[in-house]
């Protein structure tokens, strides 16, 4: 018989599909309201951008982020590269523009006229596609999906950011969570929240369990075998990106788990060692595991909500938008095809700019 389908993959194809929707009409928003910063993902809002308020300075940025000092300045630094903010004096590039390097406590941290524009869009799209999702799948389906969610927030004692943070090669792509607690507590959490903070907390109780993380373990190393599999393959059969699959490549490649092959980059295959099989079949009972401690309600309205014909029209990105344009729109309409067959089994949320498919 074969395995039902892990909780976290219900729980990441929701989220992934909520998140993109939601991105797809930041993105609108923003360029109609002037843009003048690189776009990127709620990721960047929620776990990032929101603690600059009316500035603030970098300590106090820093340790809001609840990061070791050298990822939350180098992200502070991303942010600065893209527009969003300004460290230091406003009036000309510091040295180091753009990176951690160079930065002092006592600087102050402040939105651009762009990042002015972008946190006036961001805290509205929550709900509003929260509401989206009620008129499109139904109030008794969202609804249902929604308490659940919430049942399991509500035994999660862990604080949790609003939204999954960024994961690094460096890291092997495991869960780093923020030290502090980086969010208010509400009653009225929007989805996605709920959505991140229950794939959070299985994240936390898989990889406690696992010698790989759940993004490497769900998507990339999911979809081999031991044969060969061309490279250039593995981000539609993934659902992640190029990028990603290269920033996964990075971390298995130090295991025993996989072997890649091949010269040029474009004739690269990769396939499982006989240690690598062993494992998929160790993490299908290390999934079927932490299922079974949790609530059927939330599976069955998981799979209500992504078994709807109308999942992918959410997913419909804006024609000038970047997942229309070459050359990601070969992914954008496989995955608009194929929802379920081509959304990533697990969130790449990476520093290029937080996407959760790793673009």
């Amino acid at each position: 018989m074969a395995a039902r389908t892990p909780l976290s993959t219900l729980l990441s194809q929701a989220l992934v599909a909520f998140t993109i929707e939601l991105d797809n009409e930041f993105e609108r928003r923003f360029q109609e309201s002037g843009g003048g910063a690189r776009v990127v993902s709620l990721t960047m809002w929620s776990n990032l951008l929101r603690f600059v308020g009316d500035g603030t300075t970098v300590g106090e940025f820093v340790a809001a982020l609840g990061l070791p000092r050298r990822s939350a300045l180098s992200r502070l630094g991303g942010v600065e590269r893209w527009r969003y903010v300004s460290v230091g004096a406003a009036t000309r590039k510091r040295e180091g523009y753009g990176s951690g390097r160079g930065t002092k406590d006592d600087w102050v941290v402040r939105f651009t006229p762009a990042g002015l524009r972008a946190a006036e869009i961001w805290p509205t799209l929550p709900a509003e596609i929260e509401a989206r999702w009620l008129a499109r799948f139904g109030a008794r389906r969202t609804g249902a999906l929604r308490e659940a969610l919430r049942a399991v927030d509500d035994a999660v004692e862990a604080p949790l950011p609003e939204f999954l943070p960024i994961v690094s090669s460096t890291r092997a792509m495991a869960l780093e969570l923020p030290s502090v607690e980086t969010q208010a507590a509400r009653d009225d959490l929007p989805l996605v929240t709920l959505l991140s903070h229950a794939l959070l907390a299985y994240t936390i109780a898989f990889e406690a369990a696992s010698p790989v993380s759940l993004p490497l373990s769900a998507n990339v190393l999911r979809v081999l075998g031991e044969t060969d599999v061309p490279v250039r393959e593995l981000p539609l059969l993934a659902g992640v990106s190029k990028e990603a699959v290269e920033v996964s490549l990075t971390s298995l490649s130090k295991t025993d788990y996989v072997v890649v092959e091949g010269t040029p980059a474009s004739k690269r295959t990769m396939r499982l060692t006989p240690a690598g099989a062993k494992l998929q079949a160790e993490q299908r009972r290390l999934h079927a595991g932490i299922d079974d401690r949790w609530d059927p309600e939330l599976r069955t309205s998981l799979e209500r909500t992504l078994d709807h014909p109308d999942l992918s029209a959410g997913l419909q990105p804006d024609p000038a938008g970047w997942r229309a344009s070459k050359p990601y729109a070969k992914q954008t309409e496989a995955m608009l095809a194929d929802p379920l067959g081509r959304l990533p089994h697990y969130p790449m949320v990476l520093h290029r700019g937080g996407w959760p498919d790793g673009s």
